[in-house]
């Protein structure tokens, strides 16, 4: 795999089960370039650890003043040279390649995860983890993975290394062979608190990020009631717990490098005096103890690899479990689905609260629980995030769809949709039928002050279509967000779309044309509204009201508001009592029919004057 060819046409199906079995699955995946690093490693080291042999061979015979062997050791010191350059430039290509396809794969994954769970990922995981996790965990997982093939590129050339000085001079490879060792597994009783230290610090980090999303989400609303500081402050003491927790463990991690530093000059003076012992004594030549010497010297190079694979493994694992933990989420139901993919029409009738949305017809949901109304507008969409019974369109199961299908029959735009960044054409270019265009939906949608205030943001743009919006339209108020996000809906003309509370930011006006310009554009088309918006209720072709997650009463809106003190209740805000308190109640509890006629008749003047 090359880098060019990122993304993967499928990325796979993940271990999950747990961090180490995650990591091993990314490095399985990508086991011909872990051994293409593996091989330019080898050459690479074995390049660098082959000088020594060289420079002793080249002392010895300026020793012994043998000319031949002074150009022979001359000819394979370059070859060592030129070996390691070649090894050193394509090691380094096939390790970059290795760390970023580990890193698009796990972002593809989580991606693909993303977007099948939609919004129950959030519910199951908090923000800040996703975001973290798709930031700086993929690149801590990918620094893990590629660096596996370099640590056991120099793992091997130690040992090789070490087995050829023990043949070569068995007096001093003795010594470098016993000694190796235990400069590689000296810093190992460090590693757990380190890495203890680390996954506190991740921890930390993981909380500050999350905080500092939701305070950048929810600034506006902090500058309404004045909070920016209250936030602020508590976002500086989460960075300086970061901070202090950095410290603790780089701390750690300059103890362990210094150890690494330490224990070879340590094995090296020892080699030296031995050495000049030996050399003294006539047991060895010059060009001999010079070659143990320079490997010694040369061997703390590939060593350092145990101390970064050390720390690669420490820094991913959390990483990695963050990572496994969102993948190994599962919805409810198969995505695949039971049945072959389908385009249902008909219908759409909810068993477990007794719902009917008919063919055709702009179907209004009264429910007094918010969240409730949320839970039944993603079940209406099929697939739920929980089990429950499915929905039926046109008697089909959408469960048993594969999800493609049933989100292309049923859309649901949820009460906070997000707008991307990008320009308003971009935003606007969605999977659709056609049959709706952009600037018929941005009308019936009423975001004509949207347009104006995009053109006027954007200089360079002379069609307000290309004018950019900023990250999640923060530059936009609530309402144009909300238009924006109904437009881009109405423009994917799907066969049943369902809007939960749509116009919740919007003023009285504009919401009453918004539902004659909805209701014209969805004609012949299925559409679910859940509002408690008079005026969207009284434009509905019918009205369904819910109590305690069931059908309670079906009509028209006025007729509701009339017999039904429960509908009353929701739709005008107004409890039993402090209606009764007003004398607007009969003695039977029912609205008067004077102020019945009263109230159709501020109706009809705010409809006629929007």
């Amino acid at each position: 795999m090359q880098i060019q060819d990122l993304p993967f046409p499928d990325p796979g199906v993940p271990d999950a089960r747990s961090g180490p079995r995650f990591l091993w699955w990314l490095f399985r995946n990508q086991l011909s370039g872990q051994l293409k690093s593996l091989a330019w490693g080898l050459l690479h080291f074995a390049s660098v650890a082959s000088l020594p042999f060289c420079v002793g061979v080249a002392v010895q015979a300026a020793v012994d003043r043998s000319g031949g062997r002074l150009a022979l050791a001359g000819g394979l010191m370059t070859l060592a040279c030129a070996g390691n350059a070649i090894g050193d430039t394509f090691l380094h290509r096939a390790a970059v390649t290795n760390w970023i396809t580990a890193a698009a794969r796990v972002q593809q994954l989580l991606a693909r995860k993303a977007a099948t769970l939609g919004s129950a990922l959030t519910r199951r995981v908090a923000a800040g983890e996703v975001v973290a996790v798709s930031t700086g965990d993929v690149e801590k997982i990918g620094w893990f993975v590629e660096a596996l093939s370099r640590f056991t590129a120099a793992a091997v050339t130690i040992v090789l290394v070490c087995a050829g000085l023990v043949v070569y001079q068995p007096a001093l490879g003795v010594v470098v062979a016993v000694g190796l060792p235990v400069l590689a597994i000296a810093v190992l009783p460090l590693l757990p608190r380190a890495t203890r230290r680390a996954d506190v610090q991740r921890e930390k980090a993981g909380r500050a990020t999350e905080l500092a999303s939701d305070t950048v989400a929810g600034l506006r609303v902090l500058r309404g009631i004045g909070g920016e500081e209250l936030f602020l402050d508590r976002y500086r003491r989460a960075s300086q717990e970061v901070r202090h927790a950095a410290v603790r463990s780089a701390r750690m991690w300059a103890l362990i490098a210094a150890i690494q530093v330490l224990l070879p000059g340590i094995l090296l003076i020892t080699v030296v005096w031995y050495g000049v012992r030996l050399a003294r004594e006539g047991r060895i030549a010059v060009g001999e103890m010079v070659t143990v010497y320079s490997s010694v010297m040369v061997l703390t190079y590939p060593l350092r690899h145990f101390e970064e694979i050390a720390m690669a493994y420490s820094f991913s694992r959390p990483s990695a479990k963050r990572a496994a933990r969102v993948l190994s989420l599962e919805r409810a139901t198969d995505t695949a689905g039971s049945r072959a993919a389908e385009d249902p029409a008909g219908d759409l009738y909810d068993p477990e609260s007794g719902l009917l949305a008919p063919t055709g017809r702009l179907t209004a949901v009264v429910c007094g629980d918010p969240d409730a109304a949320g839970r039944l507008a993603e079940r209406l969409g099929g697939h739920a995030s929980e089990r429950g019974t499915p929905v039926l369109l046109g008697g089909v199961p959408l469960d048993e769809l594969p999800l493609d299908s049933a989100r292309r029959a049923v859309l649901v735009q949820d009460k906070d949709p997000v707008l991307l960044s990008g320009t308003l054409r971009e935003l606007l270019d969605v999977p659709a039928s056609g049959a709706v265009d952009a600037r018929d939906a941005l009308d019936a949608a009423q975001c004509g002050d949207v347009l104006a205030a995009l053109a006027q943001g954007s200089v360079d743009a002379d069609d307000p279509m290309d004018a950019r919006i900023t990250e999640r339209g923060r530059s936009l108020s609530g309402g144009q967000r909300q238009r924006l996000a109904l437009a881009r809906s109405l423009v994917t003309d799907p066969e049943v779309l369902v809007l939960d509370e749509p116009t919740s930011a919007v003023d009285s006006h504009t919401e009453a044309r918004i539902a004659q310009g909805v209701r014209e554009l969805r004609a012949r088309r299925t559409t679910v509204v859940f509002t408690s918006s008079p005026l969207l209720l009284d434009r509905a072709d019918r009205v369904v009201f819910l109590h305690g997650g069931t059908v309670a009463a079906v009509g028209e809106h006025r007729e509701l508001v009339r017999t039904e003190p429960r509908y009353r209740a929701v739709v005008t805000r107004e409890t039993e009592d402090e209606a009764a308190s007003a004398e607007v109640l009969d003695k039977d509890g029912v609205l008067r029919e004077d102020e019945v006629l009263h109230r159709l008749e501020e109706l009809e003047e705010i409809e006629e004057t929007a």
